[in-house]
This record gives structure tokens, sequence and C-alpha cells, in this order.
């Protein structure tokens, strides 16, 4: 498996820089103060990470802070393109990965508030493809004692509840090594020249690595929503988001193909990658997106706002709060290897986390060794790309970067630290 191939599956004087997009939700603070903010703790943070792109830890980032529906601090650090000494820039472009997931889960709440998804209908409902699915369950061969694949009739239908939060028996393939993760491996999953339609007729054919509803399983749910969303409003799935999320928030660089103008402001990492495609046929709802710090704050705005923006309005209030509550009955086995490897941001209860309907949820004040507050929400992708939103601080942070896996989880945590010890109000 190539390194690419798990985006389909966060100077020396402190600057405050105005956003791209002018929006009367997201214009900045005069002071990081009038926001309950310390400019000299802030100043600290842009010392510490300046420090680490001249240690070439990192090759460049961009970090933004809002909080109470103002721009706190902006500010690019290091490199778009190390190798050819390009300098960041406030607009630059990142293959945002699994942070395209949210995007995607608001698409389906939209539609479901539209009458045209019920998220406690079985998925089969709206792809027949799924009738017939069936789980795969190892048992070990009395003669050999190695394990061997039994097929089962699932217990409960996968629901759309169930992919929207990762419940649905369904997993990536490529973070274990089951049977099931075997036959997901040959099935050619990953294929960029696949359409949505195509990956659902390939996983309708693949047995299920749990019994729906058991098992948080970081998984193709998501991809799966983007099919859902393709056969419920009857557009193409890139249509939809643009037309109906990135259009309407004026998020103009959340896009799934670079235009010819774009693609030379696209953020390179130490990660290899393969070249831009203008005119993808996957459109992956798990991990397609690119997109801008600016952009993306404003998507986190409008959440934080309760579903509107700028006179906006995507989803109601009770919508926003049902995604961003913990989703998961507690007899759900949550210690699966993509929620260990994540560790201090897994939906553990020994963390103190949990899951939403597309988010990372924290349920608990303590037991979190990282900073925040009960009822954040967040999300990440594999590419570095990373974050949250705090309702009760009314506070949200936006860091784009392109990282190796080995050091995501280090700057997440280093994020969330330099975020809150800044804030003093």
């Amino acid at each position: 498996m190539k390194p690419y191939q798990l985006l389909i599956a966060v100077p020396a004087c402190f600057a405050l820089l105005a956003p791209p997009a002018v929006s009367k939700d997201l214009a900045s603070v005069n002071r990081p103060e009038d926001a309950g903010f310390s400019s000299e703790r802030l100043e600290r943070a842009q010392r510490l990470l300046d420090s680490h792109v001249e240690k070439q830890l990192i090759p460049g980032a961009i970090v933004l802070v809002a909080r109470r529906g103002r721009i706190v601090y902006q500010h690019a650090f290091g490199y778009q393109d190390r190798a050819k000494n390009l300098p960041m820039k406030p607009d630059a472009l990142f293959r945002i990965a699994s942070m395209t997931k949210p995007i995607t889960s608001t698409a389906i709440m939209m539609l479901a508030e539209e009458g045209k998804i019920d998220i406690a209908n079985p998925v089969s409902l709206y792809l027949p493809e799924f009738r017939d699915l069936k789980v795969g369950v190892e048992k070990p061969n009395p003669a050999t004692g190695k394990p061997e694949l039994t097929l089962e009739a699932p217990i409960h239908a996968m629901t759309v509840q169930d992919l929207l939060r990762h419940t649905s028996g369904l997993t990536y393939g490529i973070f274990g090594n089951s049977e099931v993760d075997h036959l997901y491996q040959k099935a050619n999953l990953f294929d960029q020249n696949q359409t949505l339609a195509d990956l659902v007729t390939k996983l309708s054919k693949l047995p299920l690595a749990h019994q729906p509803g058991t098992v948080w399983e970081y998984s193709l749910s998501t991809d799966v929503l983007g099919r859902l969303v393709e056969v419920t409003s009857g557009m193409v799935f890139d249509r939809f988001i643009a037309e109906r999320i990135t259009g309407p928030l004026r998020m103009p660089d959340t896009t799934f193909a670079l235009s010819d103008a774009q693609a030379p402001r696209l953020a390179l990492g130490s990660t290899a990658m393969p070249p831009v495609n203008r005119h993808p046929r996957y459109l992956s709802g798990g991990g397609g997106l690119y997109s801008t710090a600016a952009d993306y704050a404003r998507f986190a705005q409008m959440l934080l706002n309760g579903g509107t923006l700028d006179g906006v309005r995507l989803l109601s209030p009770k919508t926003v709060a049902l995604m961003t509550s913990d989703s998961l009955p507690p007899n759900t086995e949550r210690h699966t290897s993509v929620a260990l490897i994540l560790g201090a941001v897994g939906p553990l209860p020994e963390m103190g986390y949990s899951f939403g309907l597309g988010f990372g949820v924290r349920t608990d004040a303590g037991r979190n060794p990282l900073p925040g507050s009960v009822g954040d929400y967040y999300w990440a992708g594999i590419t570095g790309t990373y974050f949250w939103v705090d309702p009760q601080e009314k506070l949200l942070t936006v860091f784009m970067v392109q990282l190796p896996q080995a050091k995501i989880l280090e700057y997440q945590h280093l994020m969330r630290e330099l975020v809150y010890q800044a804030l003093t109000d």
C-alpha cells in the first residue's frame, strides 16, 4: 500500500493576517486580548513552531484560531515547497484527507432534514446492493487450528446512522490483519479510476468485519455515504458538495479537483503523493477534498454557529447538536486498531472521548491528557491536517500541514497545548 492511498480511507515577529474571504462572522479582532487570548503567549507558540520549521521537523504549516466568530490568530509558517524554497502563503491548498468526512456527514444530514434520508433506516433501502451482506467470522479449523472465515447473517441491518458513526461493520482493510482485511486488500478498493457506485458494488461482495452496531471500526463508511448522497439527491457527489455546501458557504478552494490556477498553491509535504488529478473519477467522501485554512474555518464556524454562517443556513441547531453528541451505545467495542493508534484522541472511554455523526466528541472533563472542554469535537486527516471546535469556549482551530504519519499525533497534541495555553479568559 503506497502512502498516498491512505488519503482515501493536525517569522520573527507576531503578525495577524486578514482572512482571504471577507466575512461578518470571521473578521479579525484588533488584538488577541479582545477575544480573551494573550499576545505574549501566542508569540511563544509562534516561536516554537518557527523553531520546528528551522529544525526541519515540519516543512510548513498554517494555523488559524477563531473565537466568538472572530479570527484571533492566523499565520503561515515555513514553506509550501521546501525543495523549491517557496514560502508558505495563507491561501495555500492542502490535501485534507479525512477532514473530508465531516463535510460528507453534513451533506447526509442536510438530506435527512429534507426528508430524503432517514438515518434510522437500513442502508439497503437506498443501496439495494447491500441487501444480502454477510458478516465474516473467523473460527479455527479443528484439524489445522488455523482460522477460517465463515459467513453469518447480520443480527441487525446496517443503518445510515451506523455509517455516520463507523459502526457499520465495514472496515478499511489496511489497519488490521484479519481474514476480512485480507479480502479487502485484494479487492482494489482504492482504485482511482472507480466511481462511488463501483466501490459500493465491490463492498457488497465482501463480508462485513463486524456485526453492524457493535464495534467502532474506522472504515470506508463515509465513502458509502458519498454514494448515498448521489442516490438520494440525484446529483453527482462533487456537484452536491459544490452547489449545496462549499458554494453557499463561500469556500471556493474546497474541491475534489484543482484548477490550473489553484494547482501551484498546493502545499507539499515529505510523503510521496501522486500528481494532482484534475478530473477525478473517485470522489471519496472519506478523504478526497483539498481545502485551505480559511475555507475550512468557515465550515467549522458554521457548525459552531449551530448550522449557519453569514445568513446561510445548512443545518438546524438541533441537527448540529445531534451530530456532535456521543452516538456510540455503551456496549460498543471501541478498542480497534485505529482507535488505539489515535490514543489520546481516539473514541476511547478511558480517554474521555467518544464519536458522534462524523466527529470525535469529548465526553469527560478529565481522563484525557490534552486540554479541551466537554462537548468539543474534532477530526483530522492522515496527511496531518487537524481541526477542532470547542462550543463552551466558542473556539475553533484549523491546523493545515502535510506530515508523515509518524508525526501526526505529536502535532495534534502540540496544537491543543499551544492554543489553550494562550487562552486567558
